[in-house]
């Protein structure tokens, strides 16, 4: 497989996995088995979802708590020991999803953290933020961070290549932080309520960062595929996420073939059952369990900032 070359580490971002409290891969995996009852569906090996979003109380919808649980419960049936989330203001309640204003993007973290602090270890936040604020966005990743973020979420609200955002990409980069990027696989047209990026746009932006890892999410979640392996090929600060509702034969194989298995990782967005389905792909799909290990697990590990996922007690 090609596409999948090493490359230098940023500082302070070690090259081997590292977990908190000395843990080894296997304390990744949720409490949920060794509470006793069911084998997890995705098997006993540790599991990210680099791809998660929850709602809160102001998100305009008054099931949000029975949503938020749904997730929690599916991810421990599943395996999942660690989702890595964001929420996106107010969900569109009181500003625009991919718009959100100051204060609908304030609290929408605020949320997302205090999710993070009553979860415990199987919840860890991005900070989300609207570039179109560049002052704003760079205090909230501050902000956020102190409170324990690991994470960017840009909102999908300027062209990835616009260049705006290189300031807080060098900041995310500076911090060791990940950028989770909304894609839409080879956007063809304009798309409502956002300014929609493709890969050859977040190539252009990860070209100009060389020192900061991006997170192209969800290549199954709309779109032309195909259009986007090409365009980050040869990018090796580019990651390919696995979330979205699409499970096209040949998804997979052809993400393999264009980054290798050191640059997919994991994830889930909405869909939690197809997420599942393209585990259940990958495993029969020719790949080592080295290689596995590093999709499910070990590739989030080394570019989230060190100490990210920690040791859980059973």
């Amino acid at each position: 497989m090609s596409g999948g070359g090493s490359r230098e580490a940023p500082e302070g971002r070690g090259a081997p996995p590292q977990l908190q409290d000395g843990a080894t891969p296997a304390d990744l995996h949720h409490r949920s088995s060794a509470n006793g009852s069911e084998t997890p569906l995705a098997g006993p090996s540790p599991l990210i979802d680099v791809h998660a979003h929850f709602a809160h109380a102001a998100s305009g919808r008054a099931d949000w708590r029975a949503l938020n649980a749904a997730r929690l419960r599916a991810g421990e049936r599943i395996g999942i020991g660690c989702h890595v989330a964001s929420i996106l203001g107010s969900w569109g309640l009181t500003s625009p999803t991919y718009f959100a204003s100051p204060a609908d993007v304030v609290r929408g973290n605020d949320e997302m953290l205090a999710i993070q602090r009553a979860e415990g270890a199987r919840v860890r936040s991005y900070v989300h933020v609207n570039p179109n604020d560049t002052a704003h966005a760079l205090a909230e990743i501050e902000r956020c961070v102190a409170a324990g973020a690991i994470g960017v979420k840009l909102s999908a609200s300027r062209r990835a290549d616009d260049p705006l955002l290189d300031p807080i990409a060098a900041e995310a980069g500076r911090r060791g932080l990940p950028v989770l990027h909304h894609v839409w696989q080879h956007r063809r047209r304009e798309w409502g309520g956002q300014e929609a990026s493709d890969g050859v746009e977040l190539g252009r932006l990860a070209a100009r960062h060389p020192g900061t890892d991006f997170i192209l999410a969800h290549i199954g979640g709309g779109g032309d595929y195909a259009h986007t392996y090409p365009a980050v090929r040869e990018l090796p600060n580019v990651y390919l996420d696995t979330s979205g509702s699409g499970v096209d034969r040949g998804m997979l194989d052809d993400a393999l073939e264009a980054v290798g298995p050191s640059r997919l990782l994991w994830g889930c967005d909405l869909t939690i059952c197809t997420g599942l389905a393209k585990l259940r792909a990958l495993e029969v799909i020719g790949l080592s369990e080295e290689e596995l290990a590093m999709i499910r697990y070990r590739n989030a590990v080394r570019i989230f900032p060190p100490n990210s996922f920690a040791l859980e007690g059973p």
